[in-house]
């Protein structure tokens, strides 16, 4: 990579981590500019490296939305540690499942959230109602399975968390955004854990995009919690919609 291409890098860093913050949907711009500035490079390599920028800015956003909002620990803690177990796993397994296998699932699913946030005004507007002790084997469940997508596949894992957490748990956006991002960070750890052990990352660059990631985290939870679930119903949606528009991309690329 030449010198005037770390400005390019960095900044889509930055507004990874404020995206992702937000709302989720980072990796559709941080992905795209280490594919674009790293054309030989591996892809478990990117995908180490693109982990390693990201876990920095999501921790970051978590504590800052620890610090100011009432979290759900009651569905949150099983949620997280079945998470880390599936990614870590679902990172095992990835070499055995093809990219063109999972796409079509990905997006009918992810279609299918599009369509129910858009047509149910109200959802994700105010909490509908508390987590109770029964929820706990659903949360694990939850973050078992999207965990284990996250280490197979990953795009869309924070959409897929957030609409989890209102629709399963009945949880408002700001808190199913701030739940989806201790989630989010934990299932990045694990591939992390993945990816460093077979040398899969780009160390330098990795820490350099952090560091530019962890600000724009600080900058987009800061939004969130400023214009609160209206504006994250939003921004979830068209988060959701460009991912679509995006497999749907790579999807007929494959042909």
């Amino acid at each position: 990579m030449f010198p005037d291409q770390w400005p390019l890098l960095l900044g889509a860093s930055f507004f990874a981590g404020m995206v992702d913050a937000v709302g989720g949907g980072g990796g559709l711009i941080q992905v795209p500019a280490l594919l674009a500035l790293f054309p030989t490079t591996s892809i478990p390599a990117l995908f180490g490296t693109n982990k390693v920028a990201s876990v920095v800015g999501t921790a970051a956003a978590a504590l800052h939305f620890v610090r100011r909002v009432r979290m759900p620990w009651l569905i949150v803690i099983p949620a997280t540690i079945a998470a880390f177990v599936g990614s870590f796993s679902g990172a095992i397994f990835a070499s055995s499942l093809p990219r063109r296998v999972m796409l079509p699932l990905v997006i009918v699913l992810m279609i299918g959230a599009a369509l129910y946030t858009f047509l149910k005004k109200d959802f994700g507007s105010v909490a509908t109602r508390e987590p109770v002790a029964a929820d706990r084997p659903k949360a694990a469940a939850m973050g078992g399975g999207i965990g284990f997508y996250d280490g197979i596949f990953g795009p869309g894992t924070g959409s897929f968390l957030i609409f989890g957490f209102v629709r399963l748990f009945g949880l408002d956006m700001v808190r199913a955004n701030a739940a989806t991002k201790i989630v989010n960070a934990t299932t990045n750890i694990a591939a992390i854990l993945f990816f460093a052990a077979s040398g899969a990352v780009m160390w330098p660059v990795a820490l350099a995009m952090a560091a530019a990631n962890f600000l724009g985290a600080q900058v987009g939870a800061r939004v969130a919690l400023r214009y609160g679930s209206k504006f994250l119903r939003k921004v979830f949606l068209i988060a959701v919609v460009a991912l679509i528009v995006k497999l749907v991309i790579d999807f007929a690329r494959t042909f």
